[in-house]
């Protein structure tokens, strides 16, 4: 498999990607999603390029629609914060929406949305959490589209 990546130079060259990559971008996943998410460029390195590929994948982004919808549709597998989750239930259908459009999405939305879920002390997990998830839900959407 090979991705584009920037040179020294500061232009896009062809690499091949190594399993290895895919390995590590794998363990290191939750840095590799912050970077993203922040509007790293996948193309500055070799394990971006390697997450991006797995977070834009249609595949993944099923999984982690799904994973949205779930939150308010049938009891957790964790402890939720339910009133907050169901107050933007209709943001979070939207955002699913948007995470399951057909064609390519940017990757920097789709880490925004790996990130709230995997916040354990986030908006979605705890009452005390003072972060306002309309706003994360409006990014994310927005980071979507582009």
């Amino acid at each position: 498999m090979q991705v584009l990546l920037d040179d020294d130079l500061g232009r896009l060259t062809l690499r091949r990607l190594r399993p290895w990559h895919r390995l590590l971008a794998h363990c290191l996943a939750a840095r590799l999603d912050r970077d993203l998410a922040g509007g790293a460029s996948p193309e500055s390195s070799a394990l971006l390029a390697a997450r991006a590929m797995r977070l834009t994948s249609m595949t993944f982004r099923r999984e982690l629609a799904a994973s949205l919808r779930r939150m308010h549709g049938r009891p957790p597998r964790v402890p939720l914060y339910l009133p907050r989750i169901r107050q933007f239930g209709s943001g979070l259908a939207g955002l699913a929406d948007n995470l399951v459009e057909k064609g390519p999405v940017p990757v920097q939305g789709v880490a925004m949305v790996t990130q709230v879920l995997a916040d354990g002390t986030g908006p979605f997990y705890s009452k005390a959490c003072r972060e306002d998830l309309g706003a994360i839900i409006e990014r994310a959407s927005g980071a979507l589209r582009g």
